[in-house]
């Protein structure tokens, strides 16, 4: 029997900046997802919305880059991209990004009996003057992913989905990280502290960098040896990162701010480390997080849908309510009194987080939508 033949579809267009093999480079998601699914011995096809034309063979995917300059209107882009869908005779379409749902429907017209599955990536749901037309477009989704089933109840509740679509719980995508010599590691970083703590995200609002402070401050107190570390990019919030570090004495000499780091850096910094924190609010999934795991380290992060997901409700990690100190600070006690071994950690990663594990769940959703689409075939 020939593989399911899926085709992942990338609408946001590339950067015309960036040369196709440079886009695989830099999107790391884009290459980590298709990826994911071939490990299931699903074939697998992408097109990426991009201002040049190219094909790119990697590791039995094709990248087909397809040049959409000019082409304004969603069924104009619509019409390119089923030209080659029909061309390449795939089994189902996986769209990337709710907000797609124009195109995705657009898709729909030119190819009736395609089925469609669009995964999240922190979408939200449109306000309501928008709604009747989100229905409309996505009457034609055969299925919806989440990270996790929580991320669906405001899309839901809106009624913005088909009652006969199918709501998937997959992990947005897996992580290359490996697990390393903790020692080695650190001689190599120049990590320490006991725990050693780690945090790797934007100082902005929305990851609440201000609580994990005042959860390491009341720590503290607890676990003397406590070290933070701070890798981040954007970083809105560093004047008052630094006032608040500056004028805490149980803060200033604990909390290192390393600012951005190259990727491949994170890898050895994740393997450094003890504990992973995080004070996200919201997160599509949680790729930080994923590579904390992957490399050994025990999450202390909040508790949020994905993040529940992704530790099993807590059965690795500890989870801690958003913007509270007071319990960020007992989560890191306890965790640095009862800690997995890095072994541990990754053992939970292979099992439910790895390519092998996602991708047998992405194959499943394919079959499904695949198949129900041929029950519902006049």
């Amino acid at each position: 029997m020939a593989a399911l033949h899926v085709a992942q579809l990338n609408f946001l267009p590339a950067s015309a900046d960036l040369a196709p093999s440079q886009v695989l480079e830099q999107w790391h998601s884009l290459v980590d997802i298709a990826d994911v699914v071939a490990s299931s011995g699903t074939r697998v096809s992408v097109i990426q919305a991009a201002a040049c034309e190219d094909l790119i063979t990697r590791h039995g995917v094709d990248y087909h880059f397809i040049d959409i300059r000019g082409l304004e209107v969603a069924r104009n882009r619509a019409r390119r991209f089923a030209s080659l869908l029909d061309d390449l005779k795939v089994d189902v379409l996986h769209g990337h990004g709710l907000a797609f749902g124009e195109e995705a429907f657009a898709l729909s017209q030119c190819l009736p009996q395609l089925p469609i599955i669009m995964q999240d990536h922190a979408d939200r749901p449109p306000r309501w003057w928008r709604r009747p037309q989100w229905r409309r477009w996505h009457a034609a989704t055969s299925g919806v992913v989440f990270t996790a089933p929580e991320q669906a109840q405001p899309f839901t509740r809106a009624r913005l989905f088909d009652p006969l679509a199918r709501m998937f719980a997959i992990p947005e995508s897996s992580c290359r990280f490996a697990l390393g010599d903790r020692e080695q590691a650190r001689a190599e970083t120049g990590l320490h502290g006991d725990p050693c703590v780690l945090w790797v995200g934007h100082l902005s609002a929305g990851k609440d960098p201000l609580s994990v402070l005042d959860g390491v401050s009341r720590a503290a107190a607890q676990l003397p040896d406590l070290q933070l570390w701070c890798a981040f990019g954007s970083a809105p919030l560093l004047d008052q990162v630094r006032h608040r570090i500056e004028h805490d004495p149980r803060l200033k000499g604990r909390v290192h701010l390393l600012g951005k780091v190259a990727h491949a850096r994170v890898e050895v910094l994740m393997q450094s480390a003890d504990v992973f924190v995080s004070g996200s609010h919201s997160e599509g999934s949680g790729y930080a997080l994923l590579e904390a795991l992957a490399c050994g380290a025990m999450p202390v992060v909040t508790d949020i849908p994905s993040f529940r997901a992704l530790t099993r409700n807590g059965h690795v990690g500890k989870l801690w309510p958003c913007g509270d100190g007071v319990r960020l600070a007992e989560a890191l006690v306890d965790a640095a009194a009862d800690r997995p071994s890095p072994a541990q950690v990754r053992a939970h990663f292979d099992a439910t987080l790895s390519f092998a594990a996602v991708g047998r769940l992405w194959a499943a959703a394919y079959e499904q939508v695949r198949d129900d689409r041929r029950r519902r075939k006049p």
